[in-house]
């Protein structure tokens, strides 16, 4: 189970922080590369397109999604065709409604009849899955990505739910599910489980993967002398 080697769902670094994303580029296990608003916004990114495509020339040979920030349907058409001109292996990122929950359905299978290679995100129901699915069956590859980790938040099990999102898309062969927003690192390991075909990860649980297959007892031992020498170092007295 706690073999890296053997994974077969492939890792995407999740970030905006330009430095690191640069470094994960030469990590043997990221395979791809994600971000969003949110991430961008919060890394201090203030030129949105000189970012992009900064990074579309740094890593010009994995998949890397950006995101359209419009909320009405034509003007995120707009912001799709300006993204994917930015390199062939851009894919625009897609939310599965706008703000007022309306679908993106139909801007959906339009991009993907011209050719845009897209990621359609913020889907946490299956029923999204499915309903989404079709719109990308005539079109190149892409990616669904459903956001396991707030769907376990909410305390659901995410992982009958994406297993059910593998099944659904088995018949699209041009899309691939992607396990969003993990928590930690054993949901790697679920989503190689359950045939995911990506999960994202952020730089803290990537950080993780070195106590991967440790011995249990020996972690037990580091855990304790960690208490112990923190005790010691604050002086603490009773």
């Amino acid at each position: 189970m706690n073999a890296l080697c053997d994974l077969k769902v492939k890792l995407f670094a999740d970030g905006a922080d330009r430095a690191g994303m640069l470094a994960l580029y030469d990590h043997p296990l990221i395979q791809g590369f994600t971000t969003n608003p949110t991430l961008m916004r919060n890394a201090g990114v203030t030129d949105y397109e000189g970012f992009a495509q900064d990074l579309v020339r740094a890593i010009p040979d994995r998949p890397i999604s950006f995101e359209v920030f419009a909320d009405e349907l034509p003007e995120m058409e707009r912001q799709a065709f300006k993204i994917s001109s930015w390199g062939e292996n851009v894919y625009v990122k897609i939310p599965v409604t706008n703000t007022r929950g309306e679908p993106s359905r139909g801007l959906i299978e339009r991009l993907s009849r011209a050719g845009l290679k897209l990621n359609v995100t913020a889907l946490l129901t299956l029923e999204q899955v499915h309903e989404t699915a079709p719109c990308l069956a005539d079109g190149p590859s892409s990616y669904v990505s459903m956001f396991a980790g707030r769907v376990a938040d909410t305390g659901v099990d995410p992982v009958p739910l994406m297993a059910g999102a593998v099944e659904a898309l088995r018949p699209y062969r041009n899309v691939e599910l992607i396990w969003a927003s993990p928590r930690e690192i054993l949901n790697v390991f679920q989503a190689d489980a359950v045939g995911c075909h990506v999960i994202t990860v952020t730089h803290d649980i990537l950080r993780k993967l070195g106590v991967v297959g440790k011995d249990l007892g020996e972690y037990s031992l580091e855990t304790v002398r960690m208490f112990y020498d923190d005790g010691q170092k604050a002086g603490y007295t009773l």
